[in-house]
This record gives C-alpha cells, sequence and structure tokens, in this order.
C-alpha cells in the first residue's frame, strides 16, 4: 500500500473522485475522496460546466491549467471533447495574454526552468526533477520572441506548455513523454523586472559566450539522459534561432517551430496555390 497522497498529487496518476473502491483501498486513498465514485465522464461533464462559466477567456484558461495541474487525463478528456472550444484558450490567443500576466495567474510549477545558477549541473537538476520518466519530445524557449509580443521573462513557459498540450491533443503523444522547458536566462523586458512580483530571474539577459555555454551544457544533459528524445525550440530570438539550429541539428533531433514550420507551412501553400493553377515550379519561376 502505498501513501494515499502520493497518487493524488501527481497529475499524471490521479483519478480524483474516478478512483473505483478497490483502487482507493490499494493505493491507500480511503478516507481521502468523497464516496461517489464517478466515471471520466461524469467528471469530465462537472468540469466543463466549471469551465464554461467563467466570465473570461483568461480565467477559462486558468480553470483547464488548474485542472492539467490537478488530473492530467481528464483535462485531456475535457479538451478534445471540446477541442474547437478550448484550442484558442489552452493555445493561441489566449495563451499569449496568459503568458503577458504569468505571474499574476500563477498556481503551480509546470515544467523545467535552467538557470545561469544551475551552470555546471544541468543534468543532474534535469535528472532530479524528472525522475524516471522516458522523455521523447522537449519544447524549449529561452522567452525572448513570445508569440510577436517580445519579451515575456518568465511567461514563455505557457507557450512550451500549450505547444505541448496540442501535440498530445492532436498527435496522440502521451504526456509523460513530454517536457516544457523555460531557459531563464534573465529579461531584457523593463516592466517586468520592476513589477515586484514578476516570477523569473530578475536580471538582464544572458548574452554572448556565457549564453552559448548554458546551451550547450543543456543540449549534452538532454543527450545524456534522454538520447531518443527530440527538441522543438520555441520563441527564440531570431539570430539565436538559426545559430542553435546550425550548431545542433546534427548532433540531437531538433526544429525550430517559428523557422522550419513557418518555412514549411508556406512552401506547402505555395504547391497548393500551383496545384490549382495547374503549374510548377521551375528554375525559371523562382529566378
Amino acid at each position: 500500500m502505498t501513501d494515499g497522497h502520493t497518487p493524488l498529487r501527481d497529475p499524471l496518476r490521479n483519478k480524483g473522485s474516478a478512483f473505483n473502491e478497490e483502487e482507493r483501498r490499494a493505493h491507500g486513498l480511503e478516507g481521502l475522496l468523497p464516496a461517489s465514485v464517478q466515471t471520466q465522464t461524469q467528471q469530465a461533464q462537472r468540469a466543463y460546466r466549471t469551465i464554461s462559466a467563467q466570465s473570461s477567456a483568461l480565467q477559462k484558461y486558468r480553470e483547464l491549467m488548474s485542472l492539467q495541474d490537478r488530473n492530467e487525463y481528464l483535462f485531456y478528456r475535457v479538451l478534445l471533447d471540446n477541442l474547437a472550444e478550448f484550442m484558442p484558450i489552452v493555445y493561441t490567443p489566449t495563451v499569449g495574454e496568459a503568458a503577458q500576466k504569468y505571474s499574476a495567474v500563477f498556481q503551480r510549477g509546470r515544467g523545467l526552468w535552467i538557470t545561469p545558477e544551475h551552470k555546471g549541473r544541468i543534468a543532474d537538476v534535469i535528472s532530479a526533477a524528472v525522475g524516471d520518466r522516458d522523455i521523447r519530445l522537449l519544447v524549449v524557449t529561452d522567452n525572448e520572441a513570445v508569440l510577436g509580443l517580445g519579451d515575456q521573462g518568465a511567461g514563455g513557459m505557457t507557450i512550451s506548455i500549450g505547444k505541448l498540450a496540442l501535440y498530445t491533443a492532436c498527435a496522440g503523444i502521451a504526456p509523460e513523454s513530454t517536457l516544457p522547458i523555460s531557459l531563464d536566462v534573465g529579461t531584457d523586458n523593463k516592466a517586468l523586472r520592476e513589477n515586484p512580483d514578476y516570477l523569473g530571474l530578475n536580471q538582464s539577459r544572458l548574452r554572448g559566450e556565457a549564453y552559448d555555454e548554458l546551451v550547450e551544457e543543456f543540449v549534452s544533459g538532454v543527450r545524456q539522459l534522454y538520447p531518443k528524445a527530440m527538441i522543438q525550440w520555441e520563441d527564440f530570438r531570431k539570430d539565436n534561432a538559426l545559430n542553435i539550429l546550425d550548431r545542433y541539428r546534427s548532433r540531437v533531433p531538433s526544429f525550430n517551430d517559428d523557422i522550419q514550420g513557418t518555412g514549411a507551412v508556406t512552401l506547402a501553400g505555395v504547391y497548393s496555390a500551383l496545384r490549382i493553377l495547374i503549374l510548377k515550379i521551375s528554375r525559371s519561376n523562382v529566378f
């Protein structure tokens, strides 16, 4: 028998009121939950009513993130059952507002924060935080070029979390195999640094060689711990984004959605137009 509080505090294991009587006995949950055993369908309907009752998109975002922090699989059930309604809440456009107001809407730490303080022991920090999970996909940001909003400091983590929610909801990637990462190297956003409630690293951004060394140690740690993992680089300033792609694309499976993803979508649009016009790309057309 395990300590009953343990599964209730782990969103990847917690089923809430859906734990049946046998599970409650086996996991030491007797007395820790209300007596009624509910199905996930009942839970999802109740959660949907609570979320829908919120008066603003940002409040709905907070309710959804709170649900994800409590019961990850119920969160995805609610999201998938109401994908058209909640996709704009979990990601664009509402996630942009959540990024801007991150310190105000923060409820619980999610993902992993790597700062310059961890230099020399980044692999140990990752290993201790993640435990024995087999991570296969990381969405990594340094928070500097968030959704056209610019440097959002700690708020960039909302984008990594939201992007991974899309991967799970739309591509079926197991949530326990994903990890959102913030390389919190400071912020040059003056308004954030002057806000006494700001939760991120309150210093000017790390630049130059020190920045490159931190990224290098991070990538080396990921390769050591999760050799089968892929990294998506998210919301890096263009110069850093291009340098990181050039440096690591032959060392670790990785891509930058803002650069390669945008390019792929643009090219797909061109090819679609050419099919409609019954034309082909040739050197003479391009040049």
